[in-house]
């Protein structure tokens, strides 16, 4: 496997490093497993307890958010071109064009993917403001709006960070449709936290993609994280993941990161696989998995609520992970996941370099796609 890969990689991505058999104590639990063991001797190392790191890795990862804004403003750069208009319409807003100014409004909410649902709700509830003499002028007007769209996110999916749990290893996985960016998130994020000091473990969990092993070993090899990887092949997701996090609890990784196959939310045989990867996890790892995110591919807007709807319901879902959002212009799509569903964001692709995946935060949100 390792020399097939080296073969299929850049020559300063290859590697040469041996794989490491297993320890004869060890010999029956890593059977029909290989094992990529890559060091990296800078890596930072928390003599702290489980809790202590983790809480210090959701601050870490919290304060990067917050000094990522202007690659977050940017990604947004097409939802924002698309709501400039609305600066126009207020500019010399006045009461008597009320109506339709908030009409020119609406349309602008919904071609951005904010859906009727929200968009219905904001526009009435700033036409009471207007015509009970709350709001008086334009720029109130886009106060109130930016106001609602954050008074939303925030009440109800507040919490966006993850959630690492007290016991280490903790384990996130990863779940969505084939070509949503799956695989690709989970290797941005890996390169994320293991900057931010942890020890990251992949589980190549996607069996069904023939290329998705090859996939994951070069985002090992770009991030400098180990990797489990099933050795023969049609080998069960669920007992990759099995095998991946029982050496990451054995061998003190931090965290454990599970790629899944991609399938079609109406698949219900491959989504009962999700239901098994879940269970074999939770054996090992009380309280595992900590995270299930769920990537869904920003270009499809609105689109994405069935697709999330059913794997919410199979596996339930903690959190999302938008992507692609800096090639759509339909941002607003952020908000009515989180109105429909109540899950909250935890990251969003507004890129395709290595860093591009941001921590979501709901008031730079905000200020990206209404400066």
């Amino acid at each position: 496997m390792a020399s097939l890969l080296s073969s299929r990689l850049p020559h300063h991505l290859s590697s040469n490093k041996p794989v490491l058999p297993p320890s004869s104590s060890g010999s029956n639990l890593l059977h029909n497993f290989t094992y990529k063991t890559r060091f990296d001797q800078s890596r930072f190392k928390c003599s702290a307890g489980g809790t202590g790191f983790f809480t210090k890795l959701g601050r870490l990862l919290k304060e990067k958010a917050k000094s990522d804004v202007e690659k977050l403003f940017s990604g947004f750069s097409k939802t924002r071109d698309n709501l400039a208009v609305i600066d126009e319409l207020l500019l010399y807003w006045n009461l008597s064009d009320t109506d339709r100014v908030l009409d020119e409004l609406e349309e602008v909410l919904l071609v951005s993917d904010f859906g009727p649902k929200i968009t219905i709700k904001i526009v009435e509830s700033l036409r009471e403001d207007i015509y009970g003499g709350k709001i008086k002028s334009g720029s109130e007007i886009k106060s109130a709006l930016k106001k609602s769209i954050l008074d939303l996110l925030t009440s109800k999916a507040p919490k966006t960070e993850l959630r690492l749990g007290f016991r280490k290893p903790s384990v996130i996985m990863i779940v969505g449709v084939n070509g949503g960016g799956k695989t690709t998130s989970l290797g941005k994020l890996a390169n994320r936290l293991k900057k931010e000091g942890a020890k990251i473990l992949l589980a190549a969990g996607d069996t069904f993609r023939a290329a998705a092993s090859d996939q994951l070993e070069i985002w090992a090899e770009r991030t400098g994280c180990e990797i489990v990887v099933a050795e023969k092949e049609k080998a069960k997701a669920s007992s990759v993941l099995s095998q991946a996090v029982k050496r990451g609890k054995e061998e003190g990784f931090d965290i454990v990161l599970c790629d899944t196959s991609g399938r079609l939310h109406t698949y219900y045989s491959l989504m009962e696989e999700l239901v098994a990867c879940k269970k074999v996890v939770s054996k090992i790892v009380t309280g595992a998995p900590n995270e299930i995110l769920l990537v869904l591919d920003g270009t499809t807007g609105l689109n994405m609520l069935p697709q999330a709807r059913e794997f919410n319901d199979v596996v339930g879902v903690t959190g999302l992970i938008l992507t692609k959002l800096d090639g759509s212009a339909r941002g607003g799509c952020v908000v009515s996941v989180v109105d429909e569903l109540g899950i909250p964001v935890k990251f969003v692709g507004v890129g395709e370099g290595v860093d591009d995946l941001q921590p979501f935060n709901a008031e730079e949100f905000v200020n990206a796609i209404f400066p």
